[in-house]
Parts: structure tokens; sequence; C-alpha cells
């Protein structure tokens, strides 16, 4: 982790930021070799036993780039360039009144039914079509042909990219049954498939972790499970429910897990300068000491996922689908603060390494890494200022990087942008996301790869 002398914390800060903290990939490129057998090598049709899903919200080029130019320097590679076939997707969503016409700018919600289901709607959609007919998700379909499945985030599991996998609800606001007022059609009380919450439960991926925890707690409000929480109806279901990251490790593997650890989101890796007008001073990033230690590393999700899901299906025909998100990049780019997103997305690059730490030892395994939309910041002049608000950090590489927030006003939510983002992946069918394609491409690529319908 890059800091400086000078700016060591406790002791226990540092080890609990060291989780995530080492460095993913720290090794200079060398660009000069042949690589055209390898990429041969690497171009692999047929049926994947397992697919693990990898989404950095909000991770644009820029935010890539912000964090390896910050934790292994200009010349180093995180694991998430490691992977051997990259290309581009287009991430437009389209408008909820007139869906021939594209909406350029999208949120997770649409962005995350597009990839999930292969289908384009609005911004704010939850797996349905525009007119709001409920659309089959990647992990529905794997689950109804056998195989088992996960879904993993550092964002409440009822935020948009956990939900678009396992639920449909015309607002991505229903998040549990007390919340139905921007949905009443989706309500139990009124003949509906229920919130996002009651949904996930329902669908039931055999491990599910991440924050959300106070909407769990909310009363389903009609049907077999009235008057219980949606915890409850899970455990009535059969999950095993854990809290803390010592319950997570010691979960056993033969029941489906249900793991939420903090209330709304969950806590950020790192903190550090907030933007000004005028610039801040060189510093460098700090673990979050506020942290609840309790909760687990994203990395720690990911690799008992992961670990589970092997075990699940090691002695079955069909092996397992599993979506892991760093959620949180999204939301400190949104909140313009550049330690707390790249304290998340090296966080989430570890979560990349386990993936293909995994994959190495199981080459029928696709491995995909991509983001759901781009974002606002960016890398400028060092030691400049901007029509918005920037900071300077002190890079692994000794340097000064200047980081800009610009696309609203300092103390206002920062916004998405619409540009293509970066998709890159290995095993079989990877070579299906070279070029520039539409984020729905990769709804068809995992099917395939499945063999599912």
């Amino acid at each position: 982790m890059k800091f400086t002398p000078k700016r060591r914390i406790a002791a226990a800060g540092l080890a609990a930021a060291l989780v995530v903290g080492v460095p993913a990939l720290a090794t200079a490129t060398n660009g000069h070799e042949d690589k055209t057998q390898a990429a041969k090598k690497a171009v692999v049709g047929g049926k994947a036993r397992n697919v693990i899903l990898l989404i950095g919200d909000g991770m644009g080029d820029s935010e890539i780039t912000i964090a390896r130019n910050y934790q292994v320097g200009a010349a180093g590679r995180l694991a998430m360039d490691t992977l051997p076939l990259t290309g581009a997707y287009t991430t437009y969503a389209v408008q909820k009144s007139n869906p021939k016409l594209p909406d350029y700018v999208t949120d997770s919600a649409a962005s995350g039914s597009g990839w999930a289901t292969g289908q384009k709607t609005y911004n704010g959609a939850i797996s349905v079509l525009p007119n709001g007919k409920p659309q089959p998700t990647i992990l529905e379909l794997a689950k109804k042909a056998g195989y088992r499945t996960g879904d993993v985030t550092t964002a409440e599991l009822q935020d948009a990219t956990p939900a678009v996998l396992g639920s449909h609800v015309v607002s991505r606001d229903c998040k549990g049954p007390q919340s139905m007022t921007p949905c009443p059609v989706n309500a139990k009380e009124n003949g509906g498939l229920g919130s996002i919450a009651e949904q996930l439960v329902q669908t039931k991926p055999d491990v599910l972790l991440g924050g959300g925890k106070q909407y769990f707690d909310q009363t389903v409000q009609a049907g077999r499970f009235k008057s219980l929480t949606v915890l409850q109806q899970a455990q009535v279901s059969g999950y095993h429910i854990v809290t803390d990251a010592a319950g997570l490790a010691a979960a056993p593997a033969n029941k489906p897990i249900l793991g939420t650890f903090a209330k709304n989101n969950m806590d950020l890796e790192w903190v550090g300068p907030k933007p000004t007008p005028q610039n801040t001073p060189s510093t460098t990033c700090q673990p979050n000491i506020a942290r609840d230690g309790n909760q687990p590393h994203l990395v720690d999700m990911a690799t008992k996922a992961i670990t589970v899901l092997d075990k699940q299906t090691r002695n079955s025909k069909q092996g397992f689908f599993l979506q892991i998100e760093g959620a949180s990049i999204d939301k400190q780019d949104h909140a313009a603060n550049p330690c707390g997103q790249i304290g998340e997305t090296v966080g989430f690059d570890a979560a990349v390494k386990e993936a293909l730490k995994y994959q190495k030892a199981h080459p029928d395994t696709l491995v995909v890494v991509t983001a759901d939309h781009g974002h606002t910041s960016q890398i400028v002049a060092a030691g400049s200022t901007t029509t918005g608000a920037t900071a300077t950090l002190r890079t692994h590489d000794g340097a000064d990087m200047t980081i800009s927030y610009a696309t609203s006003p300092l103390g206002s939510d920062q916004q998405h942008t619409g540009t293509e983002v970066r998709i890159a992946a290995g095993g079989p069918q990877a070579a299906n996301v070279l070029g520039v394609t539409n984020q729905t491409d990769l709804f068809y690529t995992m099917k395939r790869a499945l063999a599912v319908k």
C-alpha cells in the first residue's frame, strides 16, 4: 500500500487496510514481445463450467488508470490488466417514454439490466422492459439449468447491480416490503412479486453477500411470509444467516448463505483529502480506521463465495455462476472522494486476483471484468486547478497526480458519463468481448458459455 513513513497510523488500522492494500501485480510491462501466439491460445470457444463476472461500478478507464498510477505506478499492472482479451462496450440506456430513442448516460439499474437480461431498458428499471414486463436474468437461467449461483457486493444487496440478477421491479428504490411506494404494481399486497429484498430471497442464490440489512429487517406485507421480516423469510427458506466476518469465515458450504454485514453500504477501505477549487497539497491515502472491523472485505467475500460454490459443485455436472461487485468505486466518484474511490478499486482488484487464481486451477472458467458505466474523475496536469475541484496525491512512482471532479458543483453528486467502458475476459467464450460491443452482448456471451436457454 502506498503510504509514507510520516503518515503511518496505528498498527491495528494499518493491518486491517493491508488485507486489500498489497499491490495486486506490481510488475512493469514489456511491450516488445510478440504476443500473437498468446492471443491465439487465449481464444477458446465451447462451454464453460463456471462463469465469474466482476463488475467495478463506475469503473471507467479513468478510474482504472487513477488506481493503477497510485497503487502500482504508471508502468505497473493491476490484476485486472492481465486478462488476455480486452475490448470495450457501449453503455447507453433507452428512454422510458420512447424506448426507440437512446438515453446516452445510463445508471447502474438500466446498465445492469442490460448485461443481466440482454435487453435495454430505462434508468431506474430492475430487469424489466420499458413496459414493466420482467425479463429472465443470467442468474435465473443458470439456476434453472442446475448451476449454483452467487451474488456479492460491497453495496446494499438491494442496490442496482446485485438486484438486477434476482429481482424485477419498475423502480430501483423498491428495496424492501415497506419501501414500495414507487412501484405499487410490484408489491406483494397487490399481487406482485414483492420488493427487491423479497425477490432476492425467493430467487435464492446459493451465496448472497453484501450490505442492506435494514431492508432485510423490514416486515413482509402479504403472502405466505406475512408478518415475518425478510431475514426470517430467508431463514425459513433454508438460508444460513451471517452478519459478520467471523460468521462468514465459519459458514458451512452445505447450505445457502445470506450474509448481510451493514445497515446500508459497507464501509470504505481508504480515506484521504477531499478536492477543493484551489487543489490540495500533495498527500497520500490512509486506511479507514473507522471501518467496522466486523465487516469482511470484498476479497474475503469473493474468496468465500468461490470456495463455497466450488465445493457445492465438485461432484455435479454443472458448475456455477457468480457475480462480484466493487460498488463504492461509483459511490466515491459521486462523492468526489479520490482516496475512497482508489481504495475501493484496489479492493476490487484483489477480488479479481482471487478469481484469476481460481481460473488458473480451473481453466474451464470464464472470467469477465468490466464496469457498468463511466464516471467523472479525470487525471489533469499535476498541481493544476480546473473549473471543478481537484486533489493531488503522491503515487507509487513518487510523483504527483492531480485528480479533477467537474461534472457537478462541489458538494453535490458528481455525474456518470456516457462513455464506452473496458470489458476484459479470459476462458471459454472470452473472444466475444473483443472490439466494440454492446453492453447487452455480455448477456449472450455468458449465456453461450453456460449453454443455458
